[in-house]
């Protein structure tokens, strides 16, 4: 059993103390509320049960406040995904169709959480989801996890990453263990990401 170092308060005053220090979910969300945009590129591994092999996509990704997000897939094949007022657009190659994201409701939760965090929208992201933030208290390093209020819903969890206002990894698990993880490099505006053709 280590010691405690000389002046070191007892581990039943200690507690509170480290609580008190601790990253605050409001103080997150309205960092990230004051970036009115951006764009990075992404490198995504899936993990699938019914696969053998590891898939992987790269591409770009586009946000505007308050609830535009754009995934631009430049491999394995080009393909853009668009959630825009509610309404997701699936374009690959000539074919494109866009559907309501609410008559979705395997999909609407996983993208509502990112677009409400993005947007600094606590009460969206709280109705959805229990939320457990970990972190430094300048949040120069945090995790945010979400788990969904409604246990029939494929996502048992989301994990996402990052340093201040940037969030810098995404981590999805579905319920029947199924596994994506999201690396995220913000790009200057302007910029063709890594993944571009």
């Amino acid at each position: 059993v280590a010691a405690a170092a000389p002046g070191a308060a007892p581990a039943s005053s200690a507690a509170p103390a480290l609580a008190a220090a601790a990253p605050s979910l409001a103080q997150l969300l309205a960092l990230l509320a004051r970036r009115h945009g951006g764009k990075a590129y992404f490198r995504q591994t899936q993990h699938l049960a019914v696969l053998t092999r590891v898939l992987v996509s790269e591409g770009t990704l586009i946000y505007r406040a308050p609830d535009y997000l754009e995934q631009r897939v430049s491999r394995p094949r080009r393909e853009d995904l668009i959630l825009d007022h509610g309404q997701l657009t699936l374009q690959v190659g000539r074919h494109r169709r866009t559907v309501a994201l609410a008559d979705y409701p395997q999909l609407s939760p996983l993208l509502d959480s990112v677009r409400a965090t993005l947007a600094g929208d606590r009460m969206a992201l709280e109705r959805g989801f229990m939320t457990q933030l970990r972190g430094t208290l300048t949040l120069t390093h945090w995790q945010l996890t979400l788990i969904p209020r409604n246990p029939q819903l494929a996502v048992r969890s989301i994990v996402l990453r990052g340093e201040r206002s940037q969030i810098q990894q995404v981590r999805i698990t579905q319920s029947n263990g199924d596994e994506s993880d999201m690396r995220i490099e913000p790009l200057a505006t302007g910029t063709a990401g890594r993944g571009s053709e």
